[in-house]
């Protein structure tokens, strides 16, 4: 007999080898109907699998958010069907679930294309509605290799040479169609429902390789209900609008091109919002008490071998030599080393604290910098602002005692999650990373870190009253410690990770770093890594997606634009724009001879918050005419309260709080 627990702690003996489904009909028909899979110790399986050993067995409904992979699965294997229906022949490869929907990879002499969508989403319709179940059978690899190849599938006789010696050869049936597959899968069909659609095509080499033939991808999504499905679409129109890339042309704030792939070029307009980040960003650290450094680009490589990076990260750096090496070789007075561009700031940071004696009253020590650093990033995985090879970080390391680090953790989250309000972002989940497969340092020094951390986590739940979702990522943590992953949602529901929080014993220790402690002895500092946008350039991005352009006036790259009606006005124009300026407003003057509705179009297509019209009239009374981005109306003020409301209003919002707060 084995034991199996249920939610709600109740602990049942059945037989060794009863199904899921079995079970689910020994409580009841109803729990049987609704139920699409199980949850073995947490892992998803088929209900119809034999229970072979005691575990925690949870029912898994269609509406359970983690039967949306298994829909999304499941959609895959009915798209398959319906292709190779409509078009015999068609050699279906792989079709992963991935983010926010589903792929499938034919092999076919003309590719598809979106005209093909209406005829293959109708025969998906009629897969799903013969709501035919699907079964499981586990095949010898000659067996599997011998059908497949009768049937002309060369890619699927490839997938079962790669499977492991040690895992199965699964087939999953859905009436007489079936295809190889690891699984899980629900029930049936008819368990996928019709909230699907396909979205797109693309060319892929199979495996990757363009020595390899070339496939068609067809690019779905699948939700549990349709009114899900239609929130997502909406949310893809809104990107659309919002595209940082798009409006960066319009507003003209930076452009990439193929001389500096995944280098931003920033234009006047851009560098003023990425300075504006900055000195947000400066002005906070401060006032904490971090002390601003700068540590060099290019590090030799042997300190990328001691910090661990060169065996972990290599492939992802930037390696160089200097021209000089190459071209004289044999060059004894030539500096043949190799170095490395930095793909991050820690080795540096580690060797200015390490520059003179450090005491425990000299801790904590919180370096922070603005560091440009480099990773390489495949050229297909580039994308605007959001993924590039050049960008600044807005790192520090804390170096301190292990009494100190749980407080610094504590007081990171306040800064990372009041830095996050201010640019109007509220909801937020933190995920605390657990020690992964592959890491650096003893069990023992793992265990310390992720005690500490998880204690943080519980805190920083509490202290918010619960507004704070919070999560375990097991396994997925540094090489070198647990961290912290700070995930917030933007104006249109995205997530985006952006801060995180990463506690280190080992670095330090790798370094030879050490403080003198109260006792005398040299000790090992903790590091703690942290950043709050992370990519600086990747932040802005999020930004001007967030806002779709229509910044917050303390954040807009050009705050007013005074424009004139009548070339009487333009000394007038030119007068306000100087008092403005020296109100600390970011003002331009369009005086052009062109009308003033071709001047307001413009600058609103620019996302110019404020426009203060000038003509005859508003010179002569000291007024103007204020027209806010995306509104009809305009106010008539005097020049003298135009200036001091915007002024205000200007203000960041770190400085307002230190108004309010003297």
């Amino acid at each position: 007999m084995l034991h199996l627990t249920f939610p709600d702690g109740a602990v049942r003996e059945f037989p060794v080898g009863i199904t899921g489904l079995d079970i689910a009909k020994g409580i009841s028909p109803s729990l049987a109907k609704r139920t699409v899979a199980m949850a073995l110790d947490g892992v998803l399986t088929d209900l119809a699998d034999p229970i072979e050993k005691n575990a925690k067995i949870e029912f898994v409904n269609r509406d359970d958010p983690r039967a949306l992979e298994l829909i999304r699965h499941d959609a895959a294997h009915v798209l398959a069907e319906a292709v190779q229906n409509l078009w015999p022949g068609t050699q279906v490869t792989i079709g992963p679930v991935i983010e926010n929907g589903f792929y499938y990879d034919f092999f076919r002499n003309e590719p598809f294309t979106p005209e093909d969508f209406a005829a293959i989403e109708a025969e998906m319709r009629k897969i799903i509605a013969r709501d035919k179940p699907f079964t499981k059978e586990v095949w010898s690899r000659d067996e599997a290799k011998r059908v497949f190849k009768e049937k002309g599938e060369a890619f699927k006789v490839e997938l079962v040479d790669a499977i492991p010696e040690h895992e199965s050869v699964k087939i999953y049936k859905q009436g007489d169609w079936f295809d190889l597959c690891r699984g899980p899968h629900m029930t049936s069909t008819g368990k996928i429902g019709d909230a699907f659609k396909l979205m797109k095509v693309a060319g892929a080499y199979w495996r990757g390789d363009s020595n390899n033939p070339m496939l068609t991808r067809i690019y779905a999504t699948a939700f549990a209900k349709k009114e899900d499905l239609d929130l997502y679409l909406h949310q893809l129109e809104e990107a659309e609008k919002r595209d940082h890339r798009r409006l960066g042309r319009e507003m003209d704030l930076f452009h990439f091109q193929e001389e500096g792939p995944g280098t931003v070029f920033w234009h006047p307009k851009g560098w003023t919002l990425f300075q504006q980040l900055i000195s947000y960003m400066r002005r906070r650290l401060n006032k904490l008490g971090y002390d601003e450094v700068n540590a060099p680009q290019l590090l030799d490589k042997s300190l990328w071998e001691t910090s661990g990076h060169w065996g972990w990260y290599q492939e992802n750096m930037f390696a160089v030599k200097s021209a000089h090496a190459f071209t004289h070789p044999d060059d004894e007075e030539a500096d043949q080393r190799i170095f490395a561009l930095k793909p991050m700031n820690c080795p540096g940071h580690v060797q200015i604290f390490k520059h003179g004696l450090k005491s425990y009253r000299d801790l904590p020590m919180r370096l922070a910098e603005f560091g440009a650093v480099h990773r390489y990033e495949p050229s297909g995985a580039l994308h605007g602002l959001m993924r590039v090879r050049g960008f600044t970080q807005d790192d520090a390391h804390i170096f301190c005692t292990d009494e100190q680090m749980e407080a610094e953790c504590l007081a990171i989250n306040d800064l990372i999650l009041s830095t996050y309000a201010d640019f109007g972002f509220d909801k937020i989940v933190v995920k605390l990373s657990t020690r992964p497969e592959k890491r650096v340092g003893s069990d023992e020094l793992w265990d310390r870190a992720e005690t500490v951390m998880m204690r943080v986590l519980e805190k920083i739940k509490a202290q918010s009253g619960g507004l704070i979702e919070t999560s375990i990522n097991p396994g997925e943590g540094a090489f070198y410690g647990p961290k912290f992953e700070y995930v917030l949602r933007d104006a249109i529901g995205r997530d985006w990770q952006c801060g995180t929080t990463q506690v280190d014993f080992n670095l330090p220790e790798r370094f030879g770093a050490f403080y003198i402690a109260d006792s005398g002895e040299k000790t090992v500092p903790v590091m703690i890594h942290r950043a709050i946008c992370g990519s600086m350039e990747r932040f802005a991005g999020i930004l001007i997606e967030h806002f779709a352009g229509h910044f917050p006036l303390w954040l807009a790259p050009t705050q007013v634009m005074v424009c004139t009606i009548t070339q009487d006005a333009d000394d007038y124009a030119r007068d306000a724009v100087a008092a403005l300026k020296r109100a600390g407003l970011r003002a331009e003057l369009d005086a052009r001879n062109e009308k003033i509705n071709y001047k307001v179009r413009e600058h609103s297509l620019a996302k110019v918050p404020v426009i203060l019209v000038v003509g005859r009239k508003e010179a002569a009374e000291a007024t103007v005419s204020m027209r806010r981005l995306g509104s009809p109306d305009q106010t008539m003020m005097s020049l003298k309260d135009a200036i001091s409301a915007l002024a205000d209003e200007a203000v960041p919002p770190d400085q307002k709080r230190e108004k309010i707060n003297h």
